[in-house]
């Protein structure tokens, strides 16, 4: 009943290889034009990630219903109590019905979006200077955490 973070699903399998066909395309295509690799990171930097679009809109409906209820019928306290409803829902399935109409959207989640920014990075040689072979994990991990800024 609850999917943990790692496995909560974010629309259907399809709609999440369409992202990732996207990605590859855009990824072949900044290849080819190195030099614009570093406006696309600024731009994946801007990109609202799925949850921050959940999130955006359960609390501009939430804030509206409760407007509505307090000013015009109380009737509208119902949209506040579906959408925290569904929030709920999302927070602990993973899924809720503004899901899908978001991901259509072209929202992607977080996880998506990151793999895009490192792919950018490889390609850009972001990672080249990482040392290879003899040298302690712990050194290599600071190094690949440097490389990842």
């Amino acid at each position: 009943m609850f999917a943990t973070t790692a496995t909560r699903p974010q629309g259907s399998p399809e709609t999440h290889r369409d992202f990732e066909r996207e990605a590859k395309h855009r990824l072949e295509w900044y290849a080819a034009r190195p030099h614009l690799i570093e406006d696309r990171l600024r731009e994946l930097d801007e990109e609202w990630d799925i949850e921050r679009a959940i999130q955006a809109n359960a609390a501009t409906l939430a804030l509206t219903g409760t407007a509505l209820a307090m000013t015009h019928d109380r009737r509208w306290s119902f949209l506040p109590l579906a959408v925290t409803g569904f929030l709920l829902q999302h927070a602990t399935q993973g899924w809720c019905p503004p899901v899908p109409i978001l991901r259509s959207l072209g929202f992607r989640t977080q996880g998506e979006i990151e793999r895009e920014r490192y792919a950018l990075k490889a390609v850009r040689g972001d990672f080249d200077h990482l040392p290879e072979g003899t040298v302690p994990d712990r050194l290599r991990a600071d190094a690949a955490f440097h490389a990842a800024h």
